[in-house]
């Protein structure tokens, strides 16, 4: 049996695999095997018996916890299995605490230990009082947004959302004794980053890795936060494949926006805030990344994330004013509905990536979404394309149904000096339009055109 979740293999005793027995003891449990080797065969342990009386002391003394150590043998070689429990409370090994994830073992510390204590006591970070936000700092406004989405969905008493916000609060379990939570100021405050760091999200467009073109932030409450946020990216960052049938104008993006919705709302439900780390969205021009500082639910697997699965949201109270608002479901169907909405665009599936401390889900855009921005000049009479007549192809390019006064806007010339360069590019056979003045396109003839290099999307500032 191969090394996994619950098996290590060791050849000899180290007193350095008590931190092993540590990381089984606040994970799922799991056995170590003395005196095997990596494929877990057998190859004997020497002075077994007196490793039998020293390793249930040590981990006694070291852990104040007892496990129970076995003697095994087979074809006569002696060898010794610690059979670890996994334990309700958190366990520290010379006040360190060890973690296994997968067939390796981790530290805890910082933002991640935290979140492990509370998981072990059973509290989650979201109800944890927060003594310095008072119900004069909740913003009416929100509240009265939340309101008008509650009672358009039904989900929750219309009698409740008459109440004054005190009184809403206490029944949405945003209150811990006297105080209000974290989840509270993040649904319901103003600027929530005045009481905890990085709960925003971060945009940024990438021509490559390394170049950042530019970037937006996206603040306030977290129940304006993913409008914000989708309309930013879909009227800024990423560009639609656009054709015409007849009259009508057809849009389509390689992330559909139910899924990017749904990214988004997961991210937000199982964010990890005490790590004053934002939520994360790159941009590029053929695939898109939502970072989150989070992790899985306890001994989750991407293969459960993938499959049906029960909603184990790591902030629950988050999760449950969002159901109530009609922005989730409550039966774990995230995932669930980002896969169905690119099935039905005919589109790859997202790809997640689950590191000790963040998860990343990733989309992919097919290359006939992708809308890749070329410099096109007519073949065999480059030197009669003038300069403005080359960045208005470009805008042109870009979308077909802008009309002669948007691209007199977007070149900040006047109607009359655009209509010149469509005339002279009508004439060169560049260009002709399809359709009235007002709902028509513009296309380009190809057969004239050659693709000569990419262009480079300008920076942006908003």
């Amino acid at each position: 049996m191969a090394e996994s979740q619950n098996i290590e293999y060791k050849e000899s005793w180290r007193d350095e695999y008590l931190k092993w027995v540590c990381g089984f003891a606040n994970a799922q449990g799991g056995k170590i095997f003395i005196g095997c080797d990596d494929k877990g065969e057998v190859v004997g342990v020497k002075d077994a018996k007196r490793l039998m009386e020293e390793i249930p002391n040590k981990i006694r003394d070291g852990m104040g916890i007892i496990v129970a150590v076995n003697q095994l043998e087979k074809k006569g070689l002696p060898y010794i299995e610690i059979d670890v429990p996994a334990y309700p409370i958190g366990i520290s090994y010379k006040g360190v605490y060890h973690y296994r994830s997968g067939s390796t073992k981790q530290i805890l510390n910082g933002p991640a230990l935290e979140a492990f204590l509370m998981r072990k006591r059973g509290v989650t970070w979201d109800n944890l009082p927060l003594p310095a936000f008072k119900i004069s700092d909740v913003d009416d406004g929100v509240v009265k947004r939340f309101k008008a989405l509650a009672a358009n969905k039904g989900r929750i008493e219309s009698s409740l959302l008459e109440e004054p916000k005190e009184v809403l609060l206490e029944k949405l379990h945003l209150t811990n004794g006297d105080y209000l939570t974290n989840a509270a100021m993040l649904l319901f405050a103003k600027d929530p980053e005045k009481y905890q760091l990085g709960a925003f999200i971060k945009l940024g467009y990438f021509e490559n890795n390394a170049d950042l073109l530019y970037q937006d932030e996206i603040h306030g409450s977290i129940l304006e936060q993913v409008d914000k946020t989708l309309e930013v990216i879909y009227l800024k960052y990423m560009r639609a494949k656009i054709r015409y049938e007849g009259v009508q104008r057809i849009e389509r993006y390689f992330v559909p926006e139910e899924a990017l919705r749904e990214a988004l709302l997961n991210a937000i439900c199982h964010k990890q805030y005490q790590s004053g780390i934002p939520i994360q969205i790159s941009v590029y021009e053929d695939r898109l990344y939502v970072a989150n500082v989070g992790s899985l639910p306890e001994n989750w697997t991407i293969e459960n994330l993938m499959e049906k699965h029960a909603s184990v949201p790591y902030n629950p109270n988050i999760a449950s004013v969002f159901y109530l608002a009609g922005f989730i479901e409550s039966w774990g169907r995230g995932v669930e509905k980002i896969c169905d909405a690119l099935k039905a665009d005919n589109l790859p599936m997202p790809e997640y990536t689950v590191h000790p401390g963040d998860i990343m889900i990733k989309f992919t855009g097919p290359e006939d979404r992708i809308v890749r921005v070329t410099d096109k000049v007519t073949n065999g009479v480059t030197d009669n394309v003038t300069d403005r007549e080359r960045q208005l192809l470009k805008f042109i390019i870009e979308d077909p149904g802008y009309t002669m006064l948007q691209l007199a806007e977007k070149m900040t010339v006047s109607r009359k000096t655009v209509a010149g360069y469509l005339k002279s590019l009508k004439e060169k056979g560049i260009i002709k339009r399809v359709g009235t003045t007002r709902s028509g396109h513009w296309e380009i003839n190809e057969t004239k055109l050659s693709v000569l290099n990419v262009v480079k999307i300008q920076s942006r500032k908003t």
